[in-house]
C-alpha cells in the first residue's frame, strides 16, 4: 500500500507564499465538549484546504527529535548497510532511489524509505527487525503514539460532520499504518527537477514532520501552488483519498508536491493511516441520505490500493474515474 501516486503537472500557476495553512490546536479541540470555535475551524480547514498544521499534539518532543536524528542516520548508512534494507523486486518497502534522468517533465529528486509499521504482524522480517538501534525502538514507540493521534484526529474530523466516534472507529477497524521517509539532497539545478511530483495520498490521514525549517512542501489551492512554512513543533496533517470517499466528498484530498533547495538538504517523515486491510472503503452510512446520495462506490481496501497503484490510474483519477458513481449508475 504505497500512499501516493502522481498526477499530471499541468496548468501550474505562480507560487503564493502569502496564504498559509490553518493552525489547529489539539488541546483546544479536546477541551470542547460540544461544537466550539476550534472544531469549526477544523471543519473549515478540512473543507477548504484538506491540510492543516497541528499544534499542542501531545507527542513528546524528545521522541520526535529522536525520530529526526534516527531518520537522518538511516540515510547516512553505508551502501553496504543500506543494501540490507533495499527494496526487493516487485515490492515497495525499503530504500528506493527515485532520482531520475530528466525527460519531458521535471524528474523526481528524492531518496526514500518506505515501510509498513502497524499492525505489527504485517512488518517484513527482513526490514523492521534490521533497522539500526535505537531508531528501531524509537520508531516503534513513535508509530504507536501516532496511531493514537490519528484516531483522535479522525474522530474529531467526524465530530465536525456530526459523525459519532463509534462510526469512525468501526470504519477503521484495527487500522493500517505505514511510514515514508523522504530525503531531498541539495540540487545544483533545482529548476530542472522536482522533489516529488504532484500527487494526492491514498491514505485516510497523513501526519508529516520534517527535520528542519527548509521549505519544500507545496499544496495546490484554487490553481495556485502555496509554499508551506512549517510551524515550530507542529505536525502537518493532510486528508487523503480515502477520507474524501469516507466523507462522501464533503472533505477532499488536496494535490501537493515537494520542491528542492540548491544548497540545503531536507528530510521529511510522513505517517499514513487508513482502514484495516481486510475492511472496506466507502462513504460513511450516516452521511448518505436521500438528499445526499453516495458519490462513491464501496470497495475492499485491498482492491482499492490495487486499483490506486495500477499504472493506468494517476492519483485522484482512480477515485474520480472508477469509484465515483456516475448518473447512469444511480439510475440502475
Amino acid at each position: 500500500m504505497k500512499e501516493l501516486n502522481s498526477v499530471p503537472e499541468r496548468d501550474v500557476a505562480y507560487t503564493d507564499s502569502l496564504q498559509q495553512l490553518p493552525i489547529i490546536d489539539l488541546s483546544k479541540l479536546l477541551s470542547e465538549d460540544v461544537k466550539g470555535a476550534e472544531l469549526e475551524k477544523l471543519g473549515v480547514a478540512c473543507k477548504e484546504w484538506g491540510f492543516f498544521q497541528l499544534i499542542n499534539h501531545g507527542l513528546s518532543l524528545a521522541l520526535v527529535e529522536d525520530i529526526k536524528l534516527g531518520a537522518e542516520e538511516l540515510f547516512h548508512l553505508s551502501m553496504e548497510e543500506k543494501s540490507k534494507l533495499w527494496q526487493k523486486p516487485g515490492d515497495m518497502e525499503g530504500f528506493d532511489k527515485m532520482v531520475e534522468v530528466a525527460k519531458d517533465e521535471p524528474s523526481d529528486w528524492v531518496d526514500s524509505f518506505y515501510i509498513f509499521t502497524l499492525p505489527s504482524q504485517l512488518r517484513k522480517l527482513h526490514l523492521f527487525p534490521n533497522l539500526p538501534l535505537p531508531f528501531r525502538e524509537n520508531l516503534d514507540a513513535y508509530c504507536r503514539k501516532i496511531r493514537e493521534l490519528s484516531i483522535n484526529i479522525m474522530v474529531l474530523i467526524g465530530k465536525s460532520l456530526d459523525v459519532k466516534s463509534h462510526d469512525i472507529k468501526e470504519s477503521l477497524g484495527e487500522g493500517g499504518q505505514s511510514v515514508r521517509i523522504n530525503y531531498y539532497p541539495p540540487c545544483p539545478q533545482p529548476d530542472n527537477v522536482i522533489g516529488l511530483k504532484a500527487h494526492t495520498d491514498g491514505s485516510a490521514l497523513t501526519i508529516l514532520f520534517q527535520n528542519n525549517e527548509v521549505e519544500g512542501l507545496q499544496i495546490k489551492k484554487d490553481g495556485t501552488w502555496i509554499s508551506v512554512k512549517p510551524h515550530p513543533n507542529a505536525f502537518i496533517v493532510s486528508l487523503g483519498d480515502v477520507m474524501e470517499v469516507m466523507t462522501n466528498g464533503i472533505y477532499k484530498s488536496t494535490t501537493h508536491r515537494a520542491i528542492v533547495n540548491s544548497d540545503k538538504e531536507r528530510l521529511s517523515v510522513a505517517t499514513f493511516y487508513g482502514p484495516e486491510w481486510c475492511g472496506n472503503i466507502g462513504p460513511l452510512s450516516c452521511l448518505v441520505t436521500q438528499e445526499t446520495p453516495p458519490l462513491f462506490k464501496t470497495i475492499g481496501v485491498a482492491d482499492f490500493y490495487k486499483g490506486y497503484l495500477s499504472p493506468e490510474h494517476k492519483g485522484k483519477s482512480y477515485i474520480n474515474d472508477v469509484l465515483r458513481i456516475q448518473n447512469e449508475d444511480m439510475k440502475d
